[in-house]
């Protein structure tokens, strides 16, 4: 099964409510399919779940404090927020939900969700009278009317003893409303895209390698764009210094060799966009040290092999994708 939020980079602002001891399990969930996440704290909700928590299920340090001079100095409090493709308050208290509602930003949590300008859900979870109160229920309409996601309390006992609606939703149920959210349904949905990007490398000695020149982003721009229009999308990657685009997986390799490998390994797939500059020559016999230089400069020789074409590879194999795109550098 493929992570269907891979490389999704996920904020969650964790409210300070019974329900915030569900959420290392929700955490855990969207790690699972891929997602970056990274967590913010509130004062109350570390009353019921700890940083430490957060942060071993999520890999991520756990933001919580808006006067933190550590944290505002690796990650200001507008950074973190603008950094994700999408904002999850989960729990989000009758409190959270009225600053933001209001426009209060005072304190890390508030001053994060009046700062973005990426995309918002919630999971509202309080008390069956709170959540049936008027005022909460306009500012649910003023959230809602602002573009917020709600995701709709279950119904169900409460940890007051009362029952009825206002139980937060379980973790299952929101992490499939943050992949509907997040999960493209383009034109290109259901098909899988192979893409290829980056030079190779092809050893010469430990230190040496024959390669073309190549950035990669031409590469790592068109797998983005075709996993946004919805494509399953596999970039294989020769030695780049770029980071991985959004919800494409990747697959790094270094020589020509290992690219026609994984190439081969990515069928079937319906499209092959071919942008790697891979050398067409490789040594037949790389040196396992650095060869050096000869006191009677001696010119260097080297036997070299031809690469495999992976393009023509691609078009004569019995699982040829439909459509591939070739790419070629040339001098005229």
């Amino acid at each position: 099964m493929s992570a269907r939020l891979l490389n999704k980079r996920i904020l969650l602002i964790v409210g300070g409510g019974i329900a915030a001891y569900k959420t290392p399990e929700l955490v855990r969930q969207l790690v699972k399919e891929g997602a970056n996440v990274q967590c913010l704290l509130s004062k109350s909700g570390s009353e019921f779940v700890t940083a430490l928590t957060l942060a071993s299920v999520s890999g991520n340090k756990v933001f919580q404090n808006l006067f933190d001079l550590t944290d505002e100095t690796e990650m200001g409090h507008i950074q973190l927020s603008r950094n994700a493709d999408l904002v999850l308050v989960a729990p989000a208290t009758a409190d959270l939900m009225a600053k933001m509602a209001q426009g209060f930003a005072n304190d890390l949590a508030s001053t994060a969700l009046l700062a973005t300008d990426k995309p918002v859900m919630i999971a509202p979870a309080m008390n069956v009278r709170m959540w049936l109160h008027d005022a909460t229920q306009r500012n649910l309409e003023t959230l809602i009317n602002d573009g917020i996601a709600i995701i709709d309390p279950n119904e169900g006992d409460m940890a007051c003893g009362e029952t009825g609606p206002g139980r937060m939703a379980e973790p299952s149920e929101i992490m499939e409303a943050v992949a509907e959210a997040l999960v493209p349904k383009g034109p290109l949905k259901g098909l899988k895209a192979l893409v290829t990007a980056g030079p190779t490398h092809e050893p010469i000695d430990p230190v040496r390698y024959i390669a073309n020149r190549s950035s990669g982003k031409q590469g790592y721009a068109i797998a983005e764009a075709m996993a946004a229009l919805g494509a399953e999308t596999l970039l294989v990657s020769g030695p780049v210094n770029l980071p991985d685009p959004s919800g494409v997986r990747v697959i790094r390799i270094e020589t020509a060799v290992e690219m026609a490998a994984a190439c081969e390994e990515a069928l079937p797939s319906q499209i092959a966009v071919m942008t790697a500059a891979v050398a067409d020559w490789r040594t037949t016999l790389p040196a396992y040290e650095k060869i050096k230089k000869q006191a009677d400069n001696t010119p260097l020789s080297l036997e070299l092999t031809e690469n495999p074409d992976i393009l023509a590879g691609l078009a004569n194999h019995t699982h040829r994708p439909d459509l591939i795109v070739g790419f070629a550098a040339e001098t005229e």
